[in-house]
C-alpha cells in the first residue's frame, strides 16, 4: 500500500477524530511501514464541528457574548479558519435547546438573536464565508431573531417594528432592510441541513419539531400558521418560494430565512464538511480509506459520516473499510459498498468501559492491524 486515508468521525464521548486517526496511523505502520499516511478528521456538520474544520484546516477559536433563545447573556464560541474568512457557526450554542431548561421552552418566545450575533461578530473580524451548523435549535422563529441581530426589521401591516420569537410570524406585513449590515452583501452562507421539511404543514418546522421544543397543540396550529404566512409575506418581498425549498423548515424555519434572505444554500451537513476539507482532492491516488463512527447501524447510511466518506471514494473507486464501537445491520452496511465492517469490540464489556478512551483507541490499533495483515497476504 502507498496511500491510506484515514477521515473518521469522533466516538462521541469517548475518541476524538483526530485521536482516532493517530491510532489508526500506528496500526498501518505496523503493517506498511512505507505507507503514506493522510489524516483527515471529519464530521457530519454536528456538535464539534468547528473543532474538527479547525484541526483539519488551521485556525482558531473564538467566543463572544451573545443572547441565550430567552435573550439572556451567554458566552458563545466559534471558529475561524487559517484563511481569517471563514467562519464556522454551530447556532445550537447560542439558540439551542440545551440553554433553556424544560420548564422554559416555548417557541413562541425564544428567538435565533443570538446566533445573528456570533454572524455579525465575525463579519466585524472580517469573515465573508460562513459554514454554518443548525441543529438542535430552541426555537421556531424562521430565523427572524438572527436576521434582526444583522439589522433587518420586520414590521407589522401598520409599520410598527415587532418583537422577537415566533409569536410574530402571523404578524410581519413588511421587511425593512434599509439597516441591514452592508458586510452580508459580500457574504456566503453555507448550511449544514440533514432534514428535507418544508417551512410550514404537516411535515413542517411547527408540526415536526416544535413538540420538543415545548409547544402544546394550540402553540403549533399557531406557530404553523405564522410560518404560512411569514412564507407569503416572503414570496412578496424576495421572490422566493421559501416553502418548496427541501430544508426550508430546518431549526424552526431557520433553514428558510437564511436561503431567502442571505441567498444561503442548505446542503447535507458531511457534503458541507467535505466540500470544506477539499476531500475529493485529497483522498486521489489513496489505496484504501478507513472511516468510522461510535455507531454504526442503518442511521450510517442516511447521511452520516461514514456514508459520506464512501460516497466520496466510490466516485475514484476506492475502497472503504469502516469500524465502529457499536455494530448493527453488517448486512446493510456491507451492501452499501464497504469493503469491511470492523467491530472494535474484543469481548463483553460494560458501557463504561466500552466509553474508555485507552481501551478504545487500543481497540481500534489492535482490529485495523489485523485487518490490515489481511490485505497484506492477500496483495503479494
Amino acid at each position: 500500500m502507498r496511500k491510506i486515508v484515514i477521515a473518521s468521525d469522533s466516538f462521541k464521548g469517548s475518541v476524538t477524530s483526530a485521536a482516532i486517526a493517530e491510532c489508526a496511523e500506528v496500526a498501518v505502520h505496523k503493517v506498511f511501514p512505507d505507507c503514506e499516511v493522510v489524516k483527515i478528521p471529519v464530521g457530519d456538520g454536528g456538535e464539534g464541528t468547528a473543532e474538527t474544520l479547525i484541526a483539519a484546516l488551521g485556525g482558531e477559536v473564538v467566543s463572544c457574548t451573545v443572547h441565550d433563545p430567552l435573550m439572556r447573556p451567554v458566552e458563545a464560541a466559534y471558529g475561524i479558519l487559517g484563511d481569517k474568512r471563514t467562519a464556522v457557526i454551530e447556532m445550537a450554542v447560542a439558540s439551542g435547546l440545551t440553554l433553556v431548561t424544560m420548564q422554559e421552552r416555548n417557541p413562541l418566545l425564544t428567538t435565533t438573536y443570538g446566533t445573528g450575533e456570533l454572524i455579525k461578530d465575525a463579519l466585524n473580524r472580517g469573515c465573508r464565508n460562513f459554514l454554518i451548523g443548525i441543529g438542535g435549535s430552541a426555537t421556531n422563529d424562521g430565523g427572524t431573531g438572527m436576521l434582526q441581530a444583522l439589522g433587518f426589521r420586520f414590521l407589522d401591516e401598520a409599520g410598527n417594528e415587532l418583537g422577537s420569537g415566533g409569536q410574530i410570524l402571523n404578524r410581519i406585513y413588511s421587511v425593512d432592510r434599509s439597516m441591514a449590515l452592508p458586510q452580508l452583501r459580500e457574504s456566503s452562507f453555507t448550511i449544514a441541513c440533514d432534514v428535507n421539511n418544508p417551512f410550514y404543514g404537516e411535515k413542517g418546522a411547527a408540526y415536526v419539531f416544535a413538540r420538543q421544543k415545548g409547544a402544546d397543540d394550540a402553540m403549533i396550529c399557531s406557530l404553523d400558521e405564522g410560518l404560512r404566512n411569514f412564507a407569503e409575506v416572503i414570496e412578496r418581498t424576495e421572490r422566493v418560494e421559501v416553502n418548496r425549498i427541501p430544508g426550508s423548515g430546518a431549526a424552526g424555519g431557520l433553514g428558510g430565512g437564511f436561503v431567502a434572505f442571505l441567498k444561503g444554500v442548505l446542503k447535507p451537513g458531511i457534503q458541507m464538511v467535505l466540500e470544506a476539507l477539499r476531500f475529493d482532492e485529497r483522498i486521489q491516488g489513496a489505496d484504501l480509506i478507513i472511516t468510522g463512527e461510535g455507531k454504526l447501524d442503518k442511521q450510517t447510511c442516511m447521511g452520516k459520516t461514514p456514508f459520506g466518506v464512501l460516497q466520496a471514494a466510490m466516485r475514484q473507486d476506492i475502497p472503504v473499510i469502516v469500524m465502529g464501537g457499536s455494530v448493527m445491520e453488517v448486512d446493510l452496511l456491507t451492501a452499501s459498498g464497504f469493503l469491511a465492517v470492523l467491530p472494535l469490540l474484543p469481548y463483553p464489556v460494560s458501557l463504561e468501559q466500552a466509553m474508555d478512551k485507552e481501551f478504545t483507541e487500543r481497540n481500534i490499533m489492535r482490529a485495523l492491524e489485523q485487518q490490515l495483515r489481511v490485505i497484506r497476504y492477500y496483495r503479494k
